[in-house]
This record gives structure tokens, sequence and C-alpha cells, in this order.
């Protein structure tokens, strides 16, 4: 009788399973003690979304039954959705505490092009509903070898000098209109009958919203999946703690209008390894806000990024622009940039900016950089598309003023930046400040460097630069 009873409780602890493997070894030999992620534990219990009506022809719309699913598995305390084979057309997804959303190998999750679905009308933000969201939730994962497509090319303007004469034509035949004398293109009045959702083609590109988002969530794991062409952001936690992201690929066209790969926005405990990226904005991006309360994470702390690549992307490691809530632990090691538009970059404005402390950069390998290897910029200015050629308000409040100190760049070789380092800050402001960067060599193109001795002051030590061709 005792038998049964010890393995009934056995079977019973094993009804709860931690997922993915030990990641303990990325965090041996760092420059400065970073906390580990908790990894989340999702419940053995299973459901197939074809179990809930789904049908993957690619016609069938899988909203209803992505729903079902969620909150089967919910009533079960969790466990794992899995989507198999096949192209599953669908509204956005909204996944619950305990819940593994698992694509499988030759299966795609593809996101309707009809707008309508997407509006939050219960919620207060200006955008609609991420693709895949979570809010206030713990112990939830992204797995599989499959592919999420966000659909993008329905939700995102296109500006005239960053296409071929071949794909302004392409978007031209799926209708939409033009502003700014033909130089931008916004995707409006849709020639596959779609309904518009905004009261114009602005303020509906304004709406448009990540591939995923979660928010206000603790016990994130993100493994092994393509996220590709996402209408804004790709992969987007938000005040969120204990992430791991794990040999992901992000993946969509160079010049997509704010198609940020990994943002890590207030996130604490954070690991991001073995992950691909090549996108038309930045690529493995840190940002922090103004502080919210009742959050599990206010600021960036607590960050290991490690052998990522980045091929295109506006930057390879980004910080900014928004570091309101400041920026600490963070370490970056052994990641490649090949054809990034920057290499490490730094970038904020005032009334955008916050403080930076112990952040440690090394063993990164470079090439094909257009701009700057490294850049450090203080006057930044975010601007939508359409915003191009608007005024900047003569008087601005010296508040939230960027502070980028205690950054400290190491075993850098980059072959072919335009410039190797840059660095500016704002006149009578201690803007860029305690930065080195050590035992490092760049080739580049135009300049070695273009640091303003007045506003940023850095410290380079056993640095090599030379010429491309001398």
């Amino acid at each position: 009788m005792k038998r049964i009873f010890f393995l009934g409780l056995l079977l019973a602890t094993m009804a709860v399973t931690v997922n993915a493997g030990n990641y303990s070894d990325y965090y041996t030999n760092l420059p400065v003690a970073v906390a580990q992620p908790k990894l989340p534990t999702i419940a053995q219990n299973t459901v197939n979304i074809i179990d809930c009506g789904g049908v993957g022809d690619g016609v069938t719309l899988n909203t209803v039954a992505f729903d079902k699913a969620v909150d089967a598995l919910a009533k079960k305390g969790g466990g794992r959705l899995v989507v198999p084979f096949g192209v599953w057309l669908t509204g956005p997804i909204q996944l619950k505490s305990g819940i593994e959303l698992r694509v499988e190998r030759n299966a795609i999750v593809y996101f309707s092009p009809d707008k309508s679905l997407y509006p939050d009308k219960k919620g207060k933000s200006s955008r609609v509903k991420a693709c895949i969201s979570a809010s206030g939730c713990h112990d939830i994962a992204i797995t599989g070898e499959g592919i999420i497509d966000g659909n993008g090319d329905q939700w995102r303007p296109v500006k005239r000098g960053k296409v071929s004469d071949v794909e302004w034509k392409r978007f031209h035949a799926m209708g939409g209109v033009e502003r700014q004398n033909g130089g931008l293109w916004y995707p409006w009045d849709m020639k596959a009958g779609w309904p518009n959702i905004g009261s114009s083609p602005e303020q509906q590109e304004a709406m448009r919203n990540d591939l995923v988002r979660f928010s206000n969530c603790e016990r994130i794991l993100v493994k092994g999946v393509t996220f590709q062409n996402s209408p804004r952001f790709h992969v987007h936690p938000v005040n969120s703690a204990d992430i791991v992201i794990d040999g992901i690929t992000v993946r969509c066209p160079w010049n997509a209008q704010n198609g940020d790969a990994i943002d890590l926005g207030d996130c604490h405990r954070a690991l991001v390894v073995n992950s691909t990226v090549d996108v038309g904005d930045d690529g493995l991006c840190m940002k922090s806000g103004r502080a919210k309360p009742d959050v599990p994470a206010n600021g960036c702390e607590d960050i290991l990024i490690e052998g990522n690549t980045v091929y295109h992307a506006h930057g390879g490691f980004v910080i900014g622009s928004e570091s309101v809530s400041g920026m600490k632990r963070i370490v970056v090691r052994r990641c490649r940039f090949a054809g990034t538009d920057t290499g490490l970059r730094f970038k904020s404005g005032i009334g955008r900016g916050g403080k930076t402390e112990d952040i440690y950069i090394s063993d990164i390998v470079m090439s094909d950089i257009a701009q700057q290897a490294i850049v450090f910029q203080c006057d930044y200015e975010n601007k939508p598309a359409g915003s191009e050629g608007k005024k900047r308000p003569e008087s601005v409040k010296l508040e939230m003023v960027p502070e980028f100190q205690d950054i400290h760049i190491s075993n850098v070789v980059c072959r072919g930046a335009a410039t190797a380092i840059s660095a500016h800050g704002i006149k009578g402001l201690n803007c860029v400040h305690g930065i080195t960067v050590a035992n490092s060599t760049f080739v580049y193109t135009k300049a070695a460097r273009d640091i303003d001795p007045a506003t940023a002051r850095l410290a380079l030590s056993n640095v090599k630069m030379s010429r491309e061709g001398e």
C-alpha cells in the first residue's frame, strides 16, 4: 500500500516539469555578478490545436481554435499547446499562465491580414493587440522548430528610397496610398478588401503592434522558433522578469519600419543566447522607460547576451533610445555582427535618458559595418514614418538626461566599418564618461575616430586602427 502511495506521489511530481536545459554554464567567469533567470514550470498536459477544431490549410481562420486550446489547458492547470504540420491562419493569440505554445517543425502560424481582428476593445492602448501576447502571467513559453509569421507587409509603411522599382510596384499592386509626394506608402484601402481600422493611413499605422509581447510576466522561455515579418517589434518582453531566449531566429526585410528583433524593455534576469537576427531595425536591444508601480521589473538589470549572430540591423547590440529607469549589470560577449549599420550602439536623448552601470562587452567580431563600429549618441530623436522634416522644439526641459558611463568594451575585432569609434555628448552635461575600450582592432574606411573631447570621455587602451587598403 505504501509503495502505491509513493508511486502516486512520484507521478504527481513528474506531472510538472521545467522546460529547457541547464544554463548555469553561461554564468561562469563573468566580469560582474549577474543573477540567473528562473525557468518556467509547465504541467505535462497536452492539447493539439486540431482537437479544438483547428485546420492548418492556410485558409481556415483558427482564432477560436487557439482560444479554446488555451482555455482548455488553463482549466487543467496549464500544459503544452501543440501546433502540428500545416499553415495555421489566425487572429491574435493570448496565452495564459502555465502554457507553452509548441510550434512543430513544418508548422507555420500565419497572422491574418484582416486588421479588424486585432483592436482591443477593452484595452486602453492606442495600439492593437499583439499577434501573440500575455499580460500579468507566469510560467509561459514558445518553443519548437516552426515559424511564426506576423504578415507585417499589411501594416508597415514603406519609404520609397528604401525599395527597388520592382518592390515599389509590388506594394502598389496590393493597394495602399502614397504620401510625401510619392516618398512614402501606407497599406490603406488594400485591394484584398480587408477593412481599414483607423481614421486615416497615419492613424492606422500608429496602431500596429508587436509580433510577441509579454507584459508584466515572470518566468518566460522562448526557444527554437523562427519569428518573422512582424508589424513592429518581433520579440518584446516588457516589465518582466526571468526570461530565457535560446536559439531563435528573427528575420524581416532589411527596410522594415521599426522591425526590431529582440527588445528587452525593463526586464530583470534575462539570458539571450545562440540566436540569429536579420532585421530592419535594432538587433539585440535594451530599452527602459519611466518606472511603473506593481510590475515585476523596472529598468534593465542582470542581463547576459552570448553567442548570438546579427546580420542586418541598425545596431548589433543597442542600449536605448529609452534608458530612463537605468541599465545595470549587463554582459554581452562572444557575439558576431556581419552587415549591421552600426555595431555597438548607445543612443538616447534628453527626455529619454537614464544611467548605465556595470556594462561589460567583450569578444565581439564585426564585418561590413556600414557606419560606426561603436557609437554614442545623446541627441537621438524618435522619428516615426511621416515625421521627417518636423521641427524639434527649441526649448527642451533638462530632465531624464542620458548618462552613458561605466561601460567597458574589450577584445573587439572589426573589419570594414566606415568609422571605428564615434562619441558625442551634450554640451554642458556629463552624458558620456567612464567608457573604456581595450585590446581591440578596427579596420575603417573613412575615419578612425569621431569623438568630441568636450562632451565625451573615452579611455582607449591597446586599440589599433588602420584604414582599409593601407
